[in-house]
Order: C-alpha cells, then sequence, then structure tokens
C-alpha cells in the first residue's frame, strides 16, 4: 500500500467523504491507483507521497490554476503581503485597486464584494438579488454550489438537479421552508425558460446561469434571456467561476456579447489562492448594504494580491490565447487518435474546458482503465484537460503520445471484450453533470 493509500484510508475515517472537495475524492478516478496527496507541485508538475511525479493534464487544481502551480511571480506578490501581515484590524488598500481594475476590464460593473469560493460568492448574488427585488423565487441553470438556496431544487422534485449536479443528490439538511424557492433549466431550452417565467410571473428575484460553459449559446438565446430579466425587472447573475479568464481577460459575457446585472468569479481569478468575486451594477449592488452579508476572512490580504497579480500576467502574456491554442491541440489530438484507433469517443467543451466521453456501453469501465494506464506512464489524466498556461508544446506532445499508446491498449481490450480484466481498482464514480 502507497503512503496516499494508507493516509487516504485514514481519512475516511476523521473526514466525513475522505475530502473536502467532491472533485478532488479518488473514487473519482480509480482509488487504489490515483496518487490522492501531494508532496509539492510546480508548473504542471505534481510529485505525490512516495515522491513518484506526474505531469497534470487532469484539473490543475479544479480550474483554479491557470498559470501552473507554485508560480515564482505570483508565490513572490503573496510572500511579500505575508510579511506586511495578511489581516488586520484596517482594511488592505488592495480591495480598492482589485475593485477598480474588475470594474474597468467590465465596464458595465460599478461596484464590487468578495469572498473566498465560487458557492459562496453565488449565494451572495442571491441574498443581494433577493433583497433588491423583495421576491424569492430562483431560476437557474448549471452548477453554483453546494448551498441551501440551490439543494433545495430537489426539496420539490428530487429529479430537478439531475442533468446540473449528480443524480439522487439529496437535499437532506436543507430547510423544507425552502420548497418551490429554485427551478432548473435547460441551456439553449427558451422555451422552458418562457414556461417558468410565465408560471412564476411576478415571483422570481433572480435567473442565475453559466453564460458558458460545454456548448456555446445558440443565437438570440442570452439575448433573450436578458431582454425578459430587464423587463420583468429580475436581476440577471452570470456565474463565470469556471469559464471567467479562460477565453479572455475577464467574463465569456465579454466575448458573448451580453450584460448581466451581476457577475460572479473565481478559480482562475487568484491562481490557486482563496478568492472570489462578485461584481455588479450600483444599481443591485447597493443592495447588499439592506441586508447582512459579511465575514472576516474576506478582508484577508493574500487573495486580492494573487488576484492583481494573476490579471497583470494575463494581460502581459495574453495568456487566454494560450490557454485557447493549448485546448485546441489536445481537442484535436483527442479526435486524430480516436480516429487512429477506432474508438468511439465523443469532445465537447470549449477550448480551455474539454471534456471527451467514451460511447460504449461499459464506458465507466474504460474510463477507469484510460486512467490508470495514463498514470503509470507519467500522466495525471482523465476525460476532461483544463488547459494551463505551464502546459509547454513538450508537454502538450508527451501527452498525446501517451494517450496514442493508451488509446491503442483500449481498443485492443474493448475488442477483446476484456476491459474489466485490465482493471486493478474500483471502478470510477460519475462526476458533475450540467444541462447543456
Amino acid at each position: 500500500m502507497t503512503k496516499s493509500q494508507e493516509l487516504y484510508k485514514k481519512a475516511k475515517n476523521i473526514i466525513p467523504g475522505g475530502t473536502q472537495l467532491l472533485s478532488k475524492r479518488p473514487e473519482m478516478f480509480g482509488v487504489d491507483n490515483w496518487p490522492s496527496y501531494y508532496s509539492k507541485a510546480k508548473g504542471c508538475e505534481v510529485w505525490d507521497l512516495d515522491n513518484n511525479k506526474y505531469k497534470d493534464f487532469s484539473y490543475m487544481g479544479i480550474g483554479s490554476n491557470v498559470l501552473g502551480y507554485a508560480d515564482d511571480d505570483i508565490n513572490e506578490a503573496v510572500k511579500q503581503s505575508i510579511d506586511k501581515s495578511n489581516m488586520c484590524t484596517l482594511n488592505a488598500p488592495e480591495e480598492v485597486e482589485l475593485a477598480e481594475e474588475l470594474c474597468n476590464i467590465h465596464p458595465w460593473a460599478d461596484m464590487v464584494r468578495y469572498a473566498k469560493s465560487g458557492g459562496e460568492s453565488a449565494t451572495i448574488s442571491i441574498r443581494i438579488a433577493r433583497a433588491k427585488t423583495k421576491k424569492d423565487i430562483v431560476l437557474f441553470c448549471g452548477y453554483h454550489g453546494w448551498h441551501d438556496w440551490y439543494l433545495a431544487s430537489n426539496l420539490g422534485d428530487e429529479n430537478n438537479l439531475e442533468g446540473h449536479l449528480l443524480p439522487g443528490l439529496s437535499p437532506a439538511g436543507v430547510p423544507k421552508g425552502l420548497k418551490g424557492t429554485s427551478f432548473p433549466f435547460t441551456y439553449n431550452n427558451k422555451e422552458e425558460f418562457d414556461r417558468l417565467v410565465s408560471k412564476y410571473d411576478g415571483k422570481i428575484a433572480a435567473v442565475i446561469m453559466e453564460p458558458l460553459r460545454n456548448v456555446y449559446p445558440e443565437k438570440g438565446f442570452l439575448e433573450h434571456i436578458r431582454s425578459i430579466t430587464k423587463e420583468k425587472g429580475i436581476v440577471l447573475i452570470f456565474d463565470e467561476i469556471s469559464a471567467g479568464f479562460r477565453l479572455c481577460l475577464g467574463g465569456s459575457h465579454l466575448t458573448l456579447g451580453v450584460e448581466p446585472d451581476i457577475a460572479l468569479f473565481g478559480k482562475a481569478l487568484s491562481n490557486g489562492f482563496p478568492m472570489a468575486a462578485i461584481i455588479g451594477r450600483k444599481e443591485v449592488m447597493q443592495t447588499a448594504q439592506d441586508t447582512f452579508i459579511s465575514s472576516t476572512y474576506w478582508t484577508d490580504r493574500i487573495g486580492l494580491v494573487a488576484s492583481l497579480k494573476t490579471i497583470k500576467k494575463f494581460k502581459e502574456n495574453k495568456v487566454h490565447i494560450v490557454l485557447e491554442k493549448n485546448g485546441s491541440r489536445i481537442q484535436e489530438g483527442w479526435k486524430n487518435l480516436a480516429a487512429k484507433h477506432k474508438l468511439n469517443i465523443s469532445i465537447m467543451g470549449i477550448k480551455p474546458l474539454s471534456y471527451f466521453s467514451f460511447n460504449y456501453s461499459n464506458d465507466k469501465e474504460i474510463k477507469t482503465l484510460f486512467i490508470q494506464e495514463m498514470l503509470e506512464l507519467g500522466f495525471m489524466s482523465t476525460t476532461g484537460y483544463y488547459a494551463s498556461f505551464a502546459h509547454t508544446e513538450s508537454d502538450i506532445k508527451e501527452y498525446l503520445d501517451a494517450t496514442d499508446k493508451v488509446f491503442e491498449k483500449l481498443a485492443v481490450a474493448i475488442e477483446a471484450k476484456n476491459v474489466e480484466n485490465l482493471i486493478h481498482t474500483e471502478l470510477c464514480h460519475s462526476g458533475f453533470k450540467r444541462l447543456t
């Protein structure tokens, strides 16, 4: 048993679920093979507790390390801020500097509030929207965190989140009084959205959605939602936690040409340091003063400094162009290698957030074997690829060479119908799903 396996066995006894984040659970990849814990990471390289080195071509810190692990410039800025004290009774001046920067990047926005995680920022935005409109119902499209307002959707119908999060997700612990306060709609489905607006007309506080995720919006879809929400005085919130700072400097909505009332940022904003931002129009954001939204560690200096340095590096290096290029090479590589080995796969996602799926009845077994064999070749890899500035051309070539070898092995195993016999771990669990 490896040191990671020993530690995870211990963790399961003292940490509910074994990890703090569902997406980091070893069961998502194959619990007996996945390294689970890291001793250090740099660029796109990760060392586990047994000092095995891998290149991360999976989720790069679950989408947070767009510039790579332990970026020298960001780390140096953070270390200097620590020496000046990360926390104080007074406020860090970087609060104002970052707010100005975010509003300059998004000219439609006037004011900014901060938090430390995506789920927090989504919940803050919902509170602001409800306070502004004095209404309760929320319509949503996409994944927006773990908080009560979101999971309340499953109080009315246990299948409401089937396509958004995890099938059968239990709303245990969510107050039953929240039943009937949040409802999902499908991306690119104007008719479904219109039916919900009509059904709950006059009661809707907010529409919160990922403006872009796995597919691009159909012509007029976002514009239609913007028009309806503006007409009816509904606060439109764009959740940019995943897509933000990947297609351009700022939110993906800047490339789509539709402006919300509030936008949420996290992950790529601060390259691995806890930070989230809620930006919005003054007439909406000022309502935060009419309710109570406050927390000590939203005022720490590290996240602010890391965000400012990350934005500076994005500007100087045109990082979004590199992410698009890397994602294109990966998607094209998957396509060509699948054709070469006659594997039936589907490729989806915007270039910086790419995915593929195995189109077979035993797809979970094939995916588990893919992860297992890529680890053997030194790559932390799954059927998703989050592009990073740290992935060099040679890194990508090595990854695709390894994928070539593994795809060949998979094709042979599928033909021989012995995929299961080659797996040395429990099957990987299902991951997040969204309505796309």
